[in-house]
């Protein structure tokens, strides 16, 4: 079980992204830093979301977008010259009680490069080491990623993410045959407006991913539209407004 109480409620990029000042702080809390992580906990939340990529010379950093806050790509830049937080400052800072889903987002260079510099292998030795200290839930976008994870890191769950255009109905079969152990899909995947007719009710795809062995986990929902996810039997839900969501369920 990945989730001890459901739905759990877990911070996107700490406190939320495009939500960068939590009631009463005095300045702005920028989106994947250590302030916006313990923000997201003093709000209620109980997991955080961190994304995490590659820089030139092989640091794994806090970052979304492919690019720096200057525009270049992130991996094409040395860690000390683009001024993200590393992921090792992240998960010596966080007390160990706070669960952390790693967003992983690999590099178009992990095609080509050595196997020893690729975005799963240097994650690797970090993700063994912290999850003898706290929980753990490895999600991407890259199958090949999180497969090699699973051969390499038996015992750390592991989510297939999804969006929009890769429908809920497609994504649990897909992460079930590949063999992770959750589903994590936007909004925007879980057909409440879909007009692919072939899809079956929320509540159904979600029954048939836990007869699967799958957790689901929910991400971007609004405050507004959460019960409507906690009622069709989501895990987590991946969530902007931390204290919204709370209130609303």
């Amino acid at each position: 079980m990945i989730f001890e109480a459901t739905p759990a409620i877990i911070g996107h990029r700490g406190y939320g992204s495009g939500v960068p000042t939590p009631p009463g702080a005095g300045t702005p809390v920028a989106e994947n830093t250590l302030a916006s992580m313990l923000a997201a906990i003093d709000a209620g939340a109980s997991w955080v979301e961190i994304d995490v990529t590659r820089t030139a010379d092989d640091e794994l950093v806090l970052r979304h977008d492919p690019t720096t806050p200057g525009g270049n790509y992130v991996v094409d830049v040395a860690a000390a010259a683009c001024g993200l937080p590393r992921l090792t400052e992240i998960f010596a800072a966080l007390p160990p009680e706070i669960a952390v889903d790693v967003d992983v987002k690999t590099v178009l260079e992990d095609a080509v490069d050595a196997p020893s510099r690729r975005t799963g292998a240097l994650l690797l030795p970090l993700l063994k080491r912290e999850a003898r200290r706290r929980r753990l839930l490895v999600t991407s976008f890259d199958p090949a990623l999180l497969t090699f994870l699973r051969d390499e890191l038996p015992g750390v769950p592991l989510g297939l993410l999804t969006w929009l255009r890769f429908p809920l109905w497609q994504a649990v079969p897909a992460a079930a045959g590949l063999g992770f152990d959750a589903v994590a899909v936007h909004t925007g995947s879980c057909g409440l407006d879909h007009p692919d007719t072939r899809l079956r009710p929320l509540e159904h795809c979600v029954d048939v991913a836990h007869k699967a062995g799958l957790e689901t986990v929910v991400w971007c929902p609004t405050a507004e539209a959460a019960p409507v996810y906690a009622a069709a039997g989501f895990d987590a839900m991946v969530v902007n407004d931390v204290p919204g969501t709370l209130a609303a369920l």
